[in-house]
């Protein structure tokens, strides 16, 4: 890689996760596939990156996570992060809008083997929430949908966790408008809402981590129930 020295900004972030995937995800075939499916359908450029989808897979790993729900499905990129941490025996639940995108994720899936371990429900997540009456509960819940609807999510989400249940919320600084009070975008809203609900939920102890990359600046709330 060339040396940093001219880079600034944006440039060197995405210089540091080129580094980063060289050394932690270059060498896998099915991430890279799935991602790739994405890209050739068109579908929109707003899974996480390979660094990020690392990290997802070893913070499953690391709770032992052997039932995962997914707000937002895509191309099922982070998907699969989750149905190889949770081994043969696990199962994901995992909710996407547009059922092309699912189609694109159910074969992507299948290709990579893990198929038979992910449930992938179509329509608007906040009409599927109703379908968790009937789940049993879940060691991780990654939400990573419209971000207006977080709130609804994270409470609808929290019916069917236990002890120890860790609760990841993707995208929440937006290039720090999280800071923005008065903002009129409903997805900085939506950040702030979820924010500031698990800062202040007793169920629940978290933080919230800043990230920069090839995603640009942005962060996640990482969260465990008690």
């Amino acid at each position: 890689m060339s040396s940093s020295t001219n880079l600034t900004g944006s440039e060197r972030w995405a210089a540091v996760d080129s580094y980063i995937e060289e050394h932690y995800t270059a060498s896998d075939a099915d991430a890279a596939r799935v991602l790739q499916n994405q890209r050739d359908a068109g579908l929109p450029n707003i899974a996480v990156s390979p660094a990020q989808g690392k990290l997802l897979a070893v913070l499953a790993r690391a709770c032992r996570a052997r039932r995962v729900l997914e707000f937002g499905t895509l191309g099922g990129y982070s998907t699969l992060w989750f149905a190889r941490a949770v081994g043969p025996e696990g199962s994901v639940v995992t909710f996407e809008l547009e059922p092309r995108h699912a189609e694109i994720a159910r074969a992507s899936l299948a290709q990579a083997g893990v198929g038979d371990r992910v449930e992938v429900r179509v329509g608007p997540a906040i009409d599927n929430v109703g379908t968790l009456d009937y789940d049993e509960p879940y060691d991780l819940v990654f939400i990573d949908a419209d971000k207006p609807n977080n709130l609804n999510y994270y409470e609808a989400a929290m019916t069917r966790v236990h002890a120890g249940t860790l609760v990841i919320v993707d995208n929440v600084v937006r290039d720090g408008g999280l800071i923005d009070a008065d903002s009129a975008d409903g997805s900085i809203q939506g950040a702030r809402a979820i924010v500031e609900r698990i800062g202040a939920d007793p169920r629940v102890e978290g933080s919230v981590v800043q990230t920069v990359g090839a995603k640009f600046y942005d962060g996640m709330i990482i969260a465990t129930v008690l």
